[in-house]
């Protein structure tokens, strides 16, 4: 249990050990003039700022939340279900996955006044620019997952019988869980950005609206307040897939070096 709680400590403190020097680097310089404080506030602004405005922030950040949550939501289930098709239909996957390896290469700057223009400003484009963003890693992630099937195991429920559903649903799908956890991981961080990138398109809702907002109107505490509130957002969103990853992937060995110590 010691170990254990020192591997922790070890792996937490020297990243802590550098941001706190990054902030107190950043809070001296703004302090000293090295660094106009209507450029780059300091963070002791920030932070003060961030309290004195705490409602109008959760309001945005409800927005922003809302469409990440949304967006995601989307964007992983048309993964999931791309991906299986695609697997199980390897003649519709030689026409398809081209297109959407394809589709990747088209810039998001592009794609947001394109959608603007399609669907107005409201909240469905900004969904449809999040979902579009999120499905690619969680198709690629899963297609690799249900391709890396155990042989072994492939070849002994086929000599039992098993067909395509069954393989697919016994074999493949457990099997690719792993995969599909690291595809969710990658999209809900796009996710988040990508919602804020889609907020900048009508500035009126929204983190990214606010931050925009905040930085036409000279008040800089308030856009760095906006882009750390950013920041933990997808921090949490991170986590969240993590545990549930954890709690869902229970047979998933641990990392090496935890029986090094039995």
């Amino acid at each position: 249990m010691g170990n254990k709680k020192n591997s922790s400590w070890s792996a937490i403190w020297p990243p802590a050990a550098v941001l706190a020097a990054l902030l107190l680097f950043w809070q001296s310089a703004v302090s000293l003039g090295w660094v106009q404080a209507w450029r780059i506030p300091a963070p002791i602004a920030v932070v003060q700022e961030a309290i004195a405005i705490w409602p109008r922030l959760m309001m945005h950040a409800g927005y922003t939340l809302q469409l990440t949550l949304i967006g995601f939501g989307g964007g992983a289930a048309a993964g999931f279900v791309l991906a299986a098709l695609l697997h199980l239909l390897p003649g519709v996957r030689r026409g398809v996955y081209p297109l959407f390896v394809l589709s990747q290469n088209v810039p998001i700057v592009i794609l947001g006044p394109i959608m603007t223009m399609l669907f107005g400003y409201g909240l469905l484009p900004k969904v449809l620019l999040v979902i579009m963003v999120c499905f690619f890693p969680v198709v690629v992630a899963m297609l690799s997952g249900l391709s890396h099937a155990d042989p072994a195991l492939r070849h002994y429920l086929q000599m039992i019988g098993a067909g395509k559903w069954t393989l697919f649903w016994r074999l493949e799908l457990p099997g690719s869980l792993v995969h599909l956890f690291s595809g969710l991981k990658i999209a809900v961080s796009y996710s988040v950005v990508s919602a804020v990138f889609a907020e900048l398109l009508a500035p009126k809702n929204g983190l990214g609206g606010f931050m925009v907002l905040s930085s036409r109107g000279f008040m800089p505490e308030r856009s760095f307040a906006a882009a750390l509130l950013i920041i933990i957002v997808s921090l949490l969103l991170f986590g969240l897939i993590v545990w549930c990853e954890r709690f869902v992937v229970k047979w998933r060995p641990k990392a090496e070096g935890g029986s090094s110590h039995a």
